[in-house]
């Protein structure tokens, strides 16, 4: 890490307060990985169910470090050639093309079969060099001069040969590229991988990395979080609105509402010009927290009485 990544990240309080300065409101304990990340050059490995704000993590440290934020999404079939480095092939064909025309003047220079074989040969070198390397997301990320926040997102979605792949470069910060040789970073980047535990990863890969769970906030953080992303919501409004997302989690659903999504809704509610829940607005607005109907049918069997609840509990109906 670069010194001025070290300033930064030098102490877990001063990582929360990084990360709250640029709008990402974290718990002690996603600070506390933040930190050890840096003091021991590890990646971190983030899981937690979608929506739940691991990418956002990425985005707030690059912003909070002033690092570029280079992200590979993975993918089932993601291959080396798209995530390490693919060869310039147009251009390799161009100086082909201007090689064979100036093959004969090129030959005529040589004695001998042996010298224009040598010639020839040396011009091979030169079409698989750094000039005909176009880098992709991984070799980017090394390369930078001043250091990078590398998110590799969604690792569950890619193959087990390319989590294999990975391990190079999460153990060493390097990667070998067989023509021209191993590229060590020139800073080593903040990387931060994220999966929906969609499969299970490997032991090798779990090895390299600190484990971070980002679960669903308990209601004062989710709070706050909704009071820095929707400026200006009423106080009262967000508790309302907090609790009845909790209670909605309680539930046996398909898909529980995310962080994402109940700042979504409470942007919903200021455009509406809320102030207090109300059952039929709660109705018409299920859709932007519950993306399945029969978790919407099932919420809503429950809604009226939740809703009484929740401003009891605010003390609107008090």
């Amino acid at each position: 890490m670069t010194d001025k990544i070290a300033t930064k990240l030098h102490s877990i309080d001063a990582v929360e307060r990084g990360l709250s300065s640029v709008g990402y409101i974290p718990s002690r304990q996603i600070c506390t990985a933040v930190y050890l990340a840096e003091q021991l050059r590890k990646p971190i490995l983030v899981e937690g169910p979608a929506g739940v704000g691991k990418t956002e993590l990425a985005r707030s440290l690059a912003l909070f470090l002033g690092l570029p934020l280079i992200r590979m999404q993975c993918y089932e079939g993601l291959d080396e050639a798209k995530a390490l480095y693919e060869w310039k092939y147009g251009k390799q064909l161009l100086y082909t093309q201007i090689l064979k025309d100036k093959i004969g003047q090129l030959f005529g220079e040589t004695d001998g079969l042996d010298a224009a074989l040598a010639k020839l040969h040396s011009f091979g070198d030169i079409f698989f060099s750094k000039q005909f390397l176009e880098p992709r997301p991984l070799l980017r990320a090394l390369e930078q001069p001043e250091g990078a926040v590398l998110l590799i997102d969604e690792i569950d979605k890619s193959d087990q040969e390319f989590e294999a792949f990975l391990l190079e470069i999460l153990a060493d910060y390097q990667v070998t590229i067989p023509e021209i040789g191993v590229v060590h970073a020139t800073v080593p980047p903040v990387v931060l991988l994220t999966s929906n535990s969609m499969r299970d990863l490997g032991d090798a890969l779990k090895r390299r990395c600190l484990h971070l769970h980002i679960g669903f906030p308990e209601p004062k953080l989710e709070a706050r979080i909704i009071e820095t992303r929707v400026p200006g919501i009423d106080a009262r409004l967000n508790r309302q609105l907090v609790g009845f997302v909790q209670a909605l989690r309680g539930m046996e659903l398909k898909k529980l509402p995310s962080v994402s999504e109940t700042i979504d809704w409470a942007r919903v509610m200021v455009l509406l010009h809320a102030t207090i829940l109300e059952p039929a607005l709660v109705r018409d607005t299920l859709n932007v927290l519950l993306k399945f109907e029969s978790d919407i049918e099932a919420a809503e069997r429950q809604l009226e009485s939740t809703v009484y609840k929740i401003r009891r509990e605010a003390g609107v109906d008090a």
